[in-house]
């Protein structure tokens, strides 16, 4: 079944408000196997809504309508559905006695604007809006469903809760949809999808792949359709197996995993513990790691060695280790990992040190040139990277290629 979101109203189009609405309705709609065709976004406008209720007619199967419900002149919804099925508004009284218990529990007076409320088209089931006073219309036509409900999140979700999906599951149009979500890092999307190729060609029919990019990671989101949840799922397990023989050193995680959590219950496994030292990073690998409930269960601490000056008296860094290298080299990456990893009392410690830009670059060590360096029980790593992008995007890539090359040493040791 194939479902199109239609949202009504000039205060998303010029950004006022975002639209939440389409956000959960295509969450709850994708647990009863519905698939949403398009997502559609139109002014207050009688002519732009007709086009988009009649393109919506002919594309999909189920058609939801959010906006221009409430008591006031502009909004014209209600008016429109009428001319597009034919009908007329006609008084509903139980929508009335609702609408007036409602207001007298908040201690708010009915007027006409209230009361008109009550006049719904006469070709609808009405549906009811236990959060709110604008009730919700469902249509049939030409074997599309229609549903027009308050653009006001909590009611929304009240009817689409309570009325919309009841309905749905009734009339036996669900089907099961099941999704796995593997986390994978280290290849871009290209050099993933050539390695995968074979794997990804021999998926079978009812299974879909999509490549969901990132500055730090790719997600390869498999999508499983049909009627018995439980094969779907055991399916897409054999699927995710086979596709970790492939690239196991690639996948981290899977679903809402980040790199934060994935180190966190390695280091809780190995009851190992860890400290980090950033300079061009700012703090932002100590934010990844806890952001993460239970961190202060492996986590010790972190420095935040912007100057020389703090690397130095607080690391213990050399002096004439900067003087000969430079702060942004090798030898300064690993002397920060190692002062970490002893100042802090750690079993592991992660160091940064570069230029996030936009300045500082120079011909030899240009914008983007970071050095990482990851001590553990067993010794010290440290690699050179050269990301070559914006301020933002220099900080994110060298965190996160920093916590995964803390994930793979902790996998080697504990191997």
């Amino acid at each position: 079944m194939k479902a199109e979101l239609i949202t009504i109203g000039d205060e998303i189009l010029i950004g006022q408000i975002v639209d939440t609405n389409s956000a959960w309705m295509g969450q709850q709609l994708n647990l009863l196997g519905i698939e949403v065709y398009q997502v559609t976004s139109v002014h207050d406008n009688h002519d732009h809504i007709m086009k988009a209720l009649a393109e919506a007619e002919e594309n999909a199967d189920l058609v939801l309508i959010t906006g221009g419900l409430g008591p006031t002149k502009d909004d014209i919804t209600k008016h429109t559905l009428c001319e597009y099925f034919g009908t007329e508004l006609v008084f509903h009284p139980e929508v009335l006695e609702h609408v007036r218990s409602l207001l007298s529990s908040r201690n708010v007076n009915i007027n006409q604007l209230n009361t008109d409320q009550a006049l719904l088209p006469a070709s609808c089931t009405v549906l009811h809006n236990s959060a709110g006073t604008a009730a919700g219309m469902w249509f049939e036509r030409n074997n599309t469903i229609f549903v027009s409900m308050p653009g006001v999140p909590f009611e929304m979700e009240a009817i689409m809760t309570e009325e919309v999906f009841p309905r749905l599951t009734k009339l036996g149009i669900t089907q099961s949809i099941v999704h796995k979500t593997v986390l994978t890092i280290g290849l871009p999307e290209s050099m993933l999808a050539e390695k995968i190729e074979q794997w990804e060609s021999a998926l079978p029919d009812f299974i879909k792949l999509a490549y969901l990019p990132s500055p730090m990671m790719v997600r390869l989101r498999l999508s499983g359709y049909g009627t018995d949840q439980s094969e779907l799922e055991a399916e897409i397990d054999r699927q995710v197996k086979k596709l970790l023989g492939i690239i196991p050193e690639n996948v981290f995680g899977f679903d809402n995993d980040n790199l934060g959590l994935v180190i966190g219950r390695l280091l809780k496994e190995s009851s190992r513990t860890l400290a980090v030292a950033e300079s061009c990073t700012g703090g932002k690998i100590a934010h990844f790691i806890t952001s993460n409930p239970g961190s202060s269960a492996y986590f010790k601490g972190g420095v935040v060695a912007y100057s020389n000056e703090i690397k130095n008296k607080l690391l213990d860094v050399p002096s004439e280790i900067i003087e000969s290298f430079g702060a942004v080299s090798q030898q300064v990456a690993e002397a920060m990992a190692k002062g970490a990893q002893k100042v802090l009392n750690s079993d592991y410690s992660v160091a940064t040190t570069g230029i996030a830009g936009p300045d500082g670059g120079t011909e030899e060590k240009p914008v983007g040139t970071v050095w990482i360096a990851v001590a553990g029980p067993s010794g010290i790593i440290s690699k050179k990277y050269i990301f070559r992008h914006n301020r933002e995007r220099n900080i994110i890539r060298t965190t996160h290629t920093a916590l995964n090359m803390l994930r793979t040493l902790i996998l080697t040791e504990n191997s």
